[in-house]
């Protein structure tokens, strides 16, 4: 697949992501219903509004909860001068426009890129990663998130990671409420639809997740390459890698909703091994990414 058949493939995927979501919530929502006590219609509206709600909520606003959700602030441009001026010579060396700059306050190397396309993009970088990386390994982590912006990678992961964190939400207030909604409607519940309704419950958050992770390691080497076709130096990316690897810091505002947007692994989850352990990374194996940088 070329490149502008990965943006084509990353946008058609976005929509149907969400049609998708719309579907399987009003899906789990209708078992919950019944499972209640033969309440299906009403739960099946509420979750149709829910979803649709979260659909374009996510698309419109995601970025912008997962900016706070991070701790960031905006970059400013005599404080964060590498930060700002690699990323403005970057920008017009890719033809995209200059995406916003943010800061998270952290000793942990990292950052990631968010937003819905190329003129609503942002990039979010630590202070440690700006403070401890020299520019040219800078420039190697900045074309390589500039990337995901190109790809539209952003859009893609933005809608992927409101959605399953909604997912996990909703699966546990529908797990508290079963609990407690039995008592009073024990007579008219289905005790099918309660096995199915604990069934979805406990599946659909893994099965969101194990989605969203895949797609996220996928993407990554893209990236990877990219990043290296505007930098022409692959040994910036490599560099950075390698010290981010050897980073002792875990980024404290870090949480599971978020962590498959950043360059590397924010809980270190790199160091464990075995195959179910990494079926649940985030990204694919970072000394990996770096033997193919360093063998272009």
């Amino acid at each position: 697949m070329n490149l502008h058949s990965y943006i084509s493939s990353n946008k058609r995927k976005t929509y149907l992501i969400m049609g998708f979501f719309v579907l399987f919530i009003c899906m789990v929502g209708y078992i919950f219903g019944e499972a209640q006590g033969g309440y299906g219609g009403n739960f099946l509206f509420f979750a149709l509004i829910f979803s649709l709600l979260t659909s374009f909520g996510s698309y419109f606003y995601g970025d912008k909860l997962i900016l706070s959700l991070s701790g960031a602030r905006p970059a400013d441009k005599k404080k964060d001068f590498n930060f700002y001026t690699v990323c403005e010579n970057l920008s017009i060396a890719s033809g995209l426009p200059m995406p916003k700059l943010y800061v998270i306050e952290s000793n942990a190397m990292n950052a990631f890129a968010t937003g819905r396309d190329p003129k609503h993009a942002t990039i979010c970088a630590t202070s440690g990663l700006l403070e401890r990386l020299d520019r040219s390994d800078i420039e190697g982590v900045i074309a390589h998130e500039l990337s995901h912006v190109k790809n539209y990678d952003i859009r893609l992961m933005l809608i992927v990671s409101v959605m399953v964190g909604s997912i996990a939400v909703l699966a546990d207030f529908f797990m508290r409420s079963l609990w407690w909604g039995r008592g009073r409607d024990r007579d008219r519940s289905n005790g099918l639809f309660v096995a199915f309704a604990i069934i979805a419950a406990i599946l659909a958050p893994l099965a969101a997740t194990l989605i969203q992770l895949a797609i996220s390691r996928r993407r990554e080497y893209l990236a990877d390459a990219s990043g290296v076709m505007l930098t022409r130096n692959p040994e910036g990316l490599a560099d950075a890698l390698e010290k981010i690897a050897g980073d002792r810091y875990q980024l404290e505002n870090a949480n599971h909703g978020t962590a498959h947007l950043f360059i590397s692994d924010p809980f270190k989850g790199k160091d464990v091994k075995g195959f179910i352990s990494n079926l649940f990374q985030t990204h694919p194996p970072i000394e990996e990414r770096i033997k193919i940088l360093r063998s272009m």
